[in-house]
Parts: structure tokens; C-alpha cells; sequence
């Protein structure tokens, strides 16, 4: 058996990958010309498969992506294909999630309003002036400045796609003491608490609920622009809305136009349309929006866990068993 990597991986991965190949052949590709040639004989990939290295395929079983999204992996002669094909989906559910709830407090405590005021050495509590409340005999009424701080138990959390990455940010928020609402494609098993996944029919329900909508899915043919106009319609005017899955998702000028006319409460963006987003874009400049660079899968173990997933598959394939993380091809995921 033979397998192909290509762009070529550096010494120390590749040494390990030879480690789990042992009696297989490797070849580490430095352009793609030495990939078309070498995939002539190969049984497996690891890397960015072009259409030129398929039709050169003679006998490929089994294409590694090195991504979880597929959206600019999948082409047609791949879908057509009886190969495999697998991704690195998994990897990122706890470092997203934390992200998504460090976004959530932001807003449920408006931290990111009093960075912005530090910024300006401005001491002024979101909601107004803190009236009705006497030092030495507490709290006498509910003042605006508490209304403006809420707490996320008792709030109600949508997530829509429930694979692990929404699974875990579902099971968080149970744990926070919200009530959790989901919806997904596929029938999948909910977490303890939280009611669902209905079907992708009810997306509309599960935003007139809610309080906090994170989109956790991929980008499909079926999510593309999912998010425009008429979903913000649905959405609560002081609900939140929380991109981490892609971008394509999220018409972006109709949720501009949407925070613009208060017609939803906020955004915390980590994905966009366009990347980066041009920095004359106007929601740069909206208070209640946060705007992150793309980072929400980043932290110090996802090139441990990427490796860990290659090699599992390579001993997989070896031996004949079911693969990790296989891939509808015709579904992107």
C-alpha cells in the first residue's frame, strides 16, 4: 500500500507518520507535479487533492482532508468518486465553545461596552444612572442598569447544527442553567436537557425562543445564506446572534441592515463572507456587535489532536476497519 501527502509535511510529523505506516510506502510531495506522478499507485491521501491529481488516481481508496470544512475541498469528480473521504472534524468542540460562551457573557454583562469605556477612562454602568439604591440598606427597586445585566441561567440558547462543536456548546449551556433548544439535519442524540434536535423545519421556532442563536453548522449548499432577512424577522429584538460555523451562512448586509434598525439585539462575528473583513465594513464600528478574526478553533492542542486523527486512520485503513470521521460527499460533510 502507498500513501501520498501533499503539500509535503516537515520532518518531525512526517517521522511520525512513517512510525504508523511502517510497511506502507510514503511519498512526501514537494509540488504538484511530483503529486500527479505519484498518486498513479497510491491507496491513500493525505493533503489538498486537486482534480488533476484524481484523474491520475488509479486506484485510490481513501482521501484524508486536513480540514473539518469542506466547502472549498469538494468538487465533482470527488463526489462522483467510490473513494472515502474523511475530515478532521471533532477537534475544536471545547476551544469554540469556550469561545462562544466568553461571547455570550460579553453581552449578558456587557463587557465588551466597559472595555471599549476603559479604553476612554469613562465610569458610566450600562442602563443609566444607578437609582433607588441606598448603600447601607441595599437594593430598594429594579433599577435600568439591572435590567441591562442579565445572566444567561434562565435565558433560552439556540443552537443550530448539533455535531460536536454545537453538541458541546448545547451541553454548556445546560451546565449554565439555560434552557436549550436545537436544531440539525440529521437525527442526532441531544445532550441531557436540551430539547431536541428538531428538524431544520422548526429553525423558525427555535428563533422566536430564543435568546442566543449560535450557528454551529457547515456550509452546504442548503446553509448557504441561510441567515438573511427573514430569519432575522424571527429573531427576538434583544436577541444575540453568534456566528463560529462559516461565514457563507450569514448574509451580511441583512444583518447589518438588521442591528442597524434594532430589529435583533447584537452579533459576535468569528466567521464572515468575506475574510478579512474590509476594514471600511460598518459593522466595525456598532457597538453591540464583536467582531474576532477567525480564531474561535485555535488553541495549543488542535496540532496534537490533527495528527492524532491522520494516524488513527492510517492504522484504520491498514487494517480494514471503519474510518474516522467519514464524509457524505454529496452533503459537504
Amino acid at each position: 500500500m502507498k500513501l501520498v501527502l501533499f503539500p509535503a509535511v516537515e520532518p518531525p510529523r512526517l517521522n511520525r507518520i512513517a512510525g504508523a505506516c511502517r510497511e506502507m510506502r510514503i511519498s512526501n510531495c514537494t509540488s504538484e507535479i511530483d503529486a500527479v506522478w505519484e498518486i498513479t499507485d497510491a491507496d491513500a491521501f493525505f493533503g489538498k487533492l486537486t482534480p488533476e491529481m484524481l484523474a491520475a488516481a488509479g486506484q485510490l481508496r481513501w482521501v484524508q482532508s486536513p480540514t473539518a470544512s469542506l466547502e472549498h475541498y469538494i468538487f465533482p469528480e470527488l463526489v462522483s468518486h467510490p473513494l472515502q473521504l474523511t475530515n478532521m472534524r471533532g477537534l475544536f468542540h471545547d476551544n469554540i465553545a469556550d469561545h462562544v460562551f466568553g461571547c455570550m457573557l460579553c453581552f449578558a454583562r456587557n463587557l465588551h461596552v466597559y472595555i471599549r469605556q476603559q479604553e476612554r477612562a469613562e465610569w458610566k454602568p450600562h442602563g443609566g444612572i444607578k437609582e433607588g439604591q441606598a448603600f447601607r440598606s441595599g437594593p430598594a427597586v429594579t433599577t435600568a442598569v439591572d435590567r441591562a445585566h442579565t445572566t444567561l441561567g434562565g435565558s433560552t440558547l439556540g443552537v443550530v447544527g448539533l455535531g460536536s462543536i454545537g453538541a458541546e456548546i448545547a451541553r454548556r449551556g445546560v451546565c449554565f442553567g439555560m434552557q436549550v433548544v436545537a436544531v440539525d439535519s440529521n437525527s442526532r442524540e441531544a445532550p441531557d436537557g436540551v430539547a431536541g434536535p428538531w428538524g431544520t423545519d422548526r429553525l423558525d421556532s427555535l428563533l422566536e425562543a430564543s435568546d442566543y442563536v449560535v450557528i454551529a453548522a457547515p456550509h452546504t449548499p442548503q446553509t448557504e445564506k441561510l441567515f438573511s432577512a427573514g430569519k432575522f424577522t424571527r429573531m427576538k429584538s434583544t436577541a444575540v446572534l453568534i456566528n463560529i460555523g462559516r461565514g457563507a451562512i450569514v448574509d451580511l448586509a441583512d444583518l447589518t441592515k438588521a442591528l442597524a434598525t434594532g430589529q435583533i439585539g447584537g452579533a459576535a462575528l468569528d466567521v464572515f463572507e468575506v475574510e478579512p473583513l474590509p476594514s471600511d465594513h460598518p459593522l466595525w464600528g456598532f457597538e453591540n456587535v464583536i467582531l474576532t478574526p477567525h480564531i474561535a478553533g485555535h488553541s495549543p492542542a488542535i496540532a496534537e489532536r490533527h495528527l492524532e486523527v491522520l494516524l488513527a486512520n492510517i492504522s484504520r485503513f491498514k487494517r480494514g476497519a471503519p474510518l474516522l470521521n467519514v464524509v457524505d460527499k454529496e452533503r459537504w460533510f
